[in-house]
């Protein structure tokens, strides 16, 4: 073929092969239009915000004034193995994604072979003569290139560069959680130490019921048997330590999982609600900025990139393939003819593959490609409403919280002022033991019960951080 032929046609193919690529091509689902996401009925959640632009100047977590909740999650943040397997995956479909761009290229190999051999000249039909043995040595080097006409390669590339980023996505999502949970966690460990603490207190009240009724009985006021009343409580209420004490431990020690230690290499602070300070505020995403935001609606976004790609896929494997190639070879029967022009061959091919029968295999694939993305879009819906119903519930929560505390509150309060009216009635004459008892009693359950709600809160409080996908970046 005359050279500018080749030119022509080498034009005309690389044209076609820029052409666009068969299959559908992706289409990030439309942003949700709701302007909030409580239900109907839902208490309010005090001190939150819709906001278009929730952004905090640093990671979501010092929202809680704590530095050994800070320090706690860095930990995490740096040496957790979840997080660890999370960029390990991660760093492999960027490199899945590298090896399928890099097969879209022109593919260059180089060779050589050393032999010796043989030549039976009887094979060939000459009798008589000698059959010599000589050695042979090659080196060349080929190139192909796959023109792609209808975009499968590219498809394919598509597709990986799309898993790389649902990966990407993915560990997203593990560092939010994993922050979440170290939060959570310290939550619980202070609120457990709260717990504790008011129980501590209970208990130090009762031996104090105990020696008031021992002053009684010295002076006359009652009898001997009136202080196994407040013996019983106190040993009920002391009975009460061991079980709190157990989940304080395994919440210290599941706070140093979470840190990526054991527990004799790393010991949890001694959190304490005090020591935190609820946000006044807190900016929430809307609905539509939520779903550009939270990790797993990205990845499951991803996902379905990645199904609608492989739709391209399978649509060109239904298509002809054309591959152009070349070949370069130098042979020689000595060495030191190896780079001879002499020695030197070379060829030029282009060849054309188009599938005609397959039992309906290529079709099949197709319609299961086309049935994947659906599924993956199913996924995704599915994500998205499992978020918003997740930021309602925890919404609908700290509005209860609220209420829960103030009602507690008022109970202690009207508890410890029972409690003190019964005791100085009793310790004047003019009330009974059992009021003491009952008083006491009452107060212990009310303030055990508004240092569990006072926990409770702030863990909704961080769960609303994680749930509205709040910053973690700039901690590393």
């Amino acid at each position: 073929m005359p050279p500018n032929r080749i030119l022509l046609a080498a034009a005309s193919a690389l044209a076609l092969s820029a052409c666009a690529a068969v299959g559908p091509d992706f289409k990030a689902p439309a942003a949700p239009t709701g302007a909030g996401y409580a239900m109907a009925g839902d208490a309010p959640a005090p001190g939150v915000r819709l906001s278009p632009d929730p952004r905090a100047a640093g990671p979501w977590w010092q929202a809680f004034g704590s530095p050994a909740l800070d320090g706690a999650i860095r930990q995490a943040l740096a040496d957790s193995p979840t997080l660890a397997e999370a960029r390990a995956k991660l760093e492999k479909a960027e490199a899945q994604a590298a090896a399928v761009r890099g097969a879209q290229s022109a593919q260059v190999d180089l060779g050589g072979s050393g032999q010796r051999e043989r030549i039976n000249t009887a094979s060939f039909g000459f009798s008589g003569f000698p059959s010599p043995t000589i050695n042979l040595f090659q080196v060349g080097g080929s190139v192909s290139y796959d023109l792609d006409l209808f975009g499968g390669r590219r498809r394919a590339s598509e597709k990986a560069a799309a898993q790389a980023e649902q990966a990407a996505r993915q560990a997203d999502a593990a560092y939010l959680t994993l922050s979440g949970q170290v939060a959570v966690q310290a939550m619980k460990i202070a609120s457990l130490r709260g717990e504790i603490a008011a129980l501590s207190e209970i208990i130090a009240d009762d031996q104090g019921v105990i020696d008031m009724v021992r002053k009684a009985e010295a002076a006359g006021g009652e009898a001997r048997s009136a202080i196994s009343g407040g013996t019983q409580q106190l040993a009920e209420d002391q009975a009460l330590l061991p079980p709190l004490q157990r989940e304080l431990d395994a919440a210290r020690h599941q706070m140093a999982l979470l840190a990526g230690k054991s527990p004799t290499e790393w010991t949890a602070p001694d959190f304490d609600l005090a020591s935190f300070t609820a946000p006044a505020e807190v900016p929430v995403s809307l609905p539509s900025d939520l779903v550009r935001r939270r990790p797993d609606i990205l990845a499951a976004q991803a996902e379905m990139h990645a199904a609608t790609a492989a739709i391209g896929v399978a649509v060109a494997n239904q298509y002809p393939d054309v591959r152009l190639g070349a070949n370069f070879t130098q042979g020689a029967i000595r060495p030191e003819n190896l780079f001879n022009y002499a020695a030197s061959g070379w060829s030029l091919l282009a060849g054309v593959s188009a599938p005609v029968f397959h039992g309906g295999a290529l079709k099949a694939e197709r319609a299961a490609a086309e049935a994947e993305a659906r599924a993956a879009m199913a996924r995704y819906q599915q994500t998205v409403i499992r978020a918003f119903v997740q930021v309602s519930d925890v919404l609908a929560n700290l509005g209860h919280d609220q209420e829960g505390i103030t009602a507690l509150q008022r109970a202690v309060d009207a508890a410890a002022a029972n409690s003190k009216d019964a005791q100085t009635a009793y310790r004047l004459g003019g009330g009974p033991l059992v009021q003491v008892t009952q008083s006491h009693r009452a107060l212990s359950r009310t303030r055990r019960a508004l240092v569990r709600a006072q926990g409770q809160r702030m863990s909704d409080l961080v769960e609303l951080y994680t749930a509205t996908a709040a910053d973690w970046r700039t901690a590393s």
